[in-house]
């Protein structure tokens, strides 16, 4: 495939600040994806609800990493919040080897995968076929 005809899919991915080893391992699988160009909008820092509505709007999808929705609660909330107000598609990832979502998210989400690149790069493409 030539890199001119790729599609480059504008993703907010959940974050909490910077270093976090989770949204970190989270990048690397993507960075690792073959033909597949992102962009994340998400600024890690930048946490106030303008801040994430402004990194939410140009995203085509939001990629919520559940293992830090129990950690950073209120956090990921908004973000959740904010996509679902701007209609997002939401893909939620599993907790780093585990099978479990929690429910209210799930109910909300477009999928949910795990941490297999492959899959992961499947549900963002399925979840944006019809635009």
């Amino acid at each position: 495939m030539f890199e001119e005809d790729l599609r480059v899919y504008n993703l907010f991915i959940s974050h909490n600040g910077e270093g976090d080893e989770e949204y970190l391992t989270f990048i690397r699988r993507l960075i690792e994806a073959p033909d597949f160009e992102w962009e994340d909008h998400g600024v890690p820092g930048e946490n106030t609800p303008d801040q994430l509505k402004e990194q939410i709007e140009p995203a085509d999808a939001v990629v919520i990493l559940t293992g830090l929705y129990s950690r950073h609660h209120d956090l990921i909330q908004e973000q959740v919040d904010i996509a679902q107000e701007l209609k997002k598609p939401i893909i939620l990832i599993r907790p780093y080897g585990m099978e479990e979502v929690p429910g209210d998210l799930e109910k909300i989400a477009e999928g949910v995968v795990g941490w297999n690149r492959v899959c992961i790069v499947e549900r963002i493409q399925e979840s944006l076929e019809d635009e």
